[in-house]
């Protein structure tokens, strides 16, 4: 888990680029997708396609530019009706571009956010979210437009990883060649795919930690019966 936690940080390292924001190419499931309407001037995508809408917009670096964008939709009618915020996106780093958007659902949940953590103007961190919880993250580590790292998340907390080191994935098809697993917010076990055949070929395990992690699973089962 260190080695995970090390490599989420280096993610937040400042850029300066200023292109466009690009998506980044997930395998196995071919670009990622956009918010609903057109990009704006500033990278944003929180942009009404549509009646029924409202934008906010708020200065929190104090530099009287604004950098945070809020679209709030109309749901339900008459007596029923509400406003539901359904797309938040910011500029993290000052720069006047959007660098981070996340998408809410119709119950002002969150569903998906796309995030240039490096700030060179393209995509290279997805999560998604199931009934609020992150459930997945898709991340671009090499910053070559193609997902290379993918972490599964539990409850809320990360269970295990799939890595592909060597960059032999397409947009059609997910090549990993490592995989990681976590128990209590350490990494107990990393299999790794030496011959490129798709199957773990050497095991890297912590086995005091793994013996540990089964004694209190099954103290927590006793306990429950």
């Amino acid at each position: 888990m260190k080695y995970l936690l090390l490599f989420l940080l280096s993610l937040a390292v400042v850029g300066c680029g200023t292109k466009d924001p690009k998506p980044v190419t997930s395998p196995g499931s071919g670009r990622s997708e956009s918010t609903s309407g057109s990009e704006v001037a500033d990278g944003g995508r929180c942009v009404p396609d549509g009646a029924g809408y409202e934008v906010t917009e708020y200065d929190t670096s104090g530099d009287d530019t604004p950098d945070v964008r809020k679209l709030f939709q109309t749901m339900g009618e008459g007596s029923l009706a509400r406003l539901v915020l359904v797309c938040r996106e910011a500029d993290l780093n000052g720069d006047g571009r959007k660098d981070i958007v996340r998408i809410y659902t119709e119950e002002g949940r969150p569903l998906r956010e796309e995030a240039d953590r490096d700030f060179d103007g393209r995509i290279d961190e997805v999560t998604h979210f199931t009934n609020g919880r992150v459930s997945l993250q898709e991340i671009d580590t090499s910053g070559n437009g193609m997902i290379d790292t993918k972490i599964f998340y539990e409850n809320g907390q990360p269970e295990r990883a799939e890595r592909d080191m060597a960059n032999r994935s397409t947009a059609s098809e997910w090549k990993p060649d490592r995989w990681e697993y976590y128990a209590e917010g350490r990494t107990v076990r990393i299999g790794t795919d030496i011959n490129a055949d798709g199957k773990v070929d050497r095991w890297d395990r912590d086995e005091e930690r793994l013996r540990k992690s089964a004694l209190a699973t099954q103290q927590s089962l006793g306990a429950s019966q």
